[in-house]
């Protein structure tokens, strides 16, 4: 009997858990078992592993063969285990020695020809190992620099299984030739693993927001909206959820999509939490493994309630909210979601998180986005505060505002309402040109680390993550700033989660403006900006 062992790891959502990979030979007919909860990817391994190790110019052990995949309770899934299980059975036929993979932890596929293929998740699979003590992991050489994110832990970059068995037999590396790729694009083996159709953004290297690199979005082409420019600029030095509402070409998708551009970029803590989601989702965009910007999500209104919140069959995976992961989630048309799809980002956006329960297990998944909703006034879009040619009947518009729950909207701190840009702000645009996001971003930055001072000795950053009891405790306001949210809780128009929201935006009013605590103006500010989403106001002073 021969008997070896290595290591790698199991995804379960964002986290990963490490696998004991055992090989054991016994005499008796040629079988290959691989026991431990394996799903069908893992069980296809046999075939992948035995046709790799022979093309690789290694025998295989014609003798009964079994696999265990230990802890045997935790489920397995996905083609990483391949290099792990080669290696084991390598070891166990003593053409490796076990010592030298015992420590050893292997993350990646093989291809027939004994290749070494990149497979998702790779950042959390080496956060794992790194975690239970290993300093030493083998990847796929097209993911060893997502790999190396990890401090502490020495990364071998393999290209094939030709070449690991050369480096852990100390032998020359064999010679071979550069792998030809489909195409021009992302390696084929990490293509098709993003989820299709949810419209993921990323920064460019100047931090604006782009889907290619090629675009830049920036305030400065923002005609007008006073009031709109002012809420974007609180909800990004807060933290807060923005709801926009007007018509068709207000510019509130214009709005919304300049939104990560005054956003800091993310810090070293942040950037390993984000970078690991979209590495499990295989979203991490060639040559550049570290995701350094806030990511901007914008899905499609059919887009379902598994693919926003996570979900698919066996155990869950990541969806747009967790995509969004401290980021940007806009939900254009935001009244043509589904209502269950709405309701279900409420748990999201009170604990930062979603838990998810399925018969293969339960996870909690990362979630804390920023939330920015766009809507028309009605189903037509024609109706606005001047009275256009709007033909919806009252029970059109009043079912079409209803589908945004009030239990959701008392969820969003910022509701402004977008009205169409008039002839006279298009045409004093290249006289007077808006700010732009770099200027905007200088003071959301400036304010951030305003309330990161004050929250030094607090486990929270931002004024929207701020629990509501230690806000009226810890950081009390004076009777005088607190007067006018008073009168509005009197009158029914505000309730508790709505002053805490409310007082909230008040300290990011104040950390904006510069001041060491809210006054009453900022109080008024954070009022005025949770009027009724659907009430029509008078509209806000011009920008000029």
């Amino acid at each position: 009997m021969a008997f070896a062992r290595t290591g790698s790891v199991a995804l379960l959502g964002v986290d990963g858990v490490v696998v004991e990979v055992q090989a054991d030979i016994e005499p008796g007919l040629a079988a290959f078992t691989i026991v431990g909860l394996p799903d069908k990817a893992i069980n296809e391994s046999r075939d992948r592993v035995r046709a790799a190790v022979v093309n690789s110019g290694e025998k295989w052990p014609l003798r009964k063969l079994t696999v265990g995949l230990s802890p045997a309770s935790v489920p397995k899934s996905g083609s990483g285990f391949d290099l792990a299980i080669a290696c084991a059975v390598l070891a166990a036929c003593e053409r490796l020695k076990p010592e030298s993979i015992e420590r050893l932890l292997l993350v990646g596929e093989l291809g027939l020809d004994g290749r070494a293929r990149p497979v998702r998740g790779v950042l959390p699979a080496v956060l794992a190992a790194a975690d239970a003590g290993y300093a030493k992991v083998a990847v796929p050489q097209a993911t060893a620099a997502e790999a190396a994110l990890v401090p502490g832990v020495e990364v071998l970059a393999v290209r094939s299984l030709r070449q690991l068995i050369a480096l852990l037999c100390g032998e020359p590396e064999p010679e071979e030739p550069p792998e030809q790729l489909f195409g021009s694009g992302p390696d084929p083996a990490l293509a098709g693993l993003a989820l299709p159709g949810l419209g993921v953004r990323r920064k460019d290297a100047s931090g604006s927001a782009s889907a290619d690199g090629g675009w830049r979005k920036d305030l400065a082409d923002v005609a007008g909206q006073c009031e709109a420019r002012h809420a974007l600029e609180l909800a990004a030095a807060g933290g807060h959820h923005l709801f926009l509402k007007g018509p068709p070409g207000a510019g509130k998708t214009m709005l919304a999509e300049r939104l990560p551009g005054v956003l800091p970029p993310l810090g070293q803590q942040e950037a390993l939490e984000v970078t690991a989601i979209h590495s499990i989702a295989g979203l991490l965009p060639p040559g550049r493994p570290l995701v350094q910007h806030a990511p901007y999500c914008a899905p499609h209104h059919s887009t379902t309630m598994p693919a926003i919140v996570g979900g698919g069959s066996g155990l869950p995976r990541p969806g747009v909210a967790s995509l969004a992961h401290r980021g940007v989630l806009f939900l254009d048309e935001a009244p043509e979601f589904s209502v269950r799809v709405l309701d279900a980002l409420r748990q999201p956006l009170e604990a930062g998180e979603v838990l998810i329960a399925r018969s293969a297990g339960s996870l909690r998944l990362p979630a804390r986005f920023l939330l920015l909703l766009a809507a028309n006034p009605c189903p037509c879009g024609r109706w606005s505060r001047h009275g256009d040619s709007c033909e919806c009947t009252p029970t059109m518009v009043t079912r079409y505002q209803a589908r945004l729950s009030g239990p959701l909207l008392d969820r969003v701190d910022l509701r402004v309402e977008v009205d169409a840009v008039s002839r006279t702000a298009l045409l004093r645009q290249r006289e007077a040109p808006a700010e732009s996001s770099a200027a905007v971003a200088a003071r959301v930055l400036a304010a951030r680390e305003r309330a990161a001072a004050r929250y030094a000795e607090a486990p929270w950053r931002l004024n929207g993550e701020v629990p509501g009891h230690e806000l009226r405790t810890r950081y009390p306001l004076g009777p005088e700033a607190l007067r006018d949210a008073e009168r509005e809780m009197e009158r029914g128009f505000l309730t508790a989660r709505g002053l805490d929201r409310v007082l909230r935006v008040a300290w990011t009013a104040a950390d904006l403006a510069g001041s060491a605590r809210p006054g009453r103006d900022h109080v008024r500010t954070a009022l005025a900006l949770r009027g009724n989403a659907f009430r029509s106001a008078s509209p806000p002073d011009p920008c000029f």
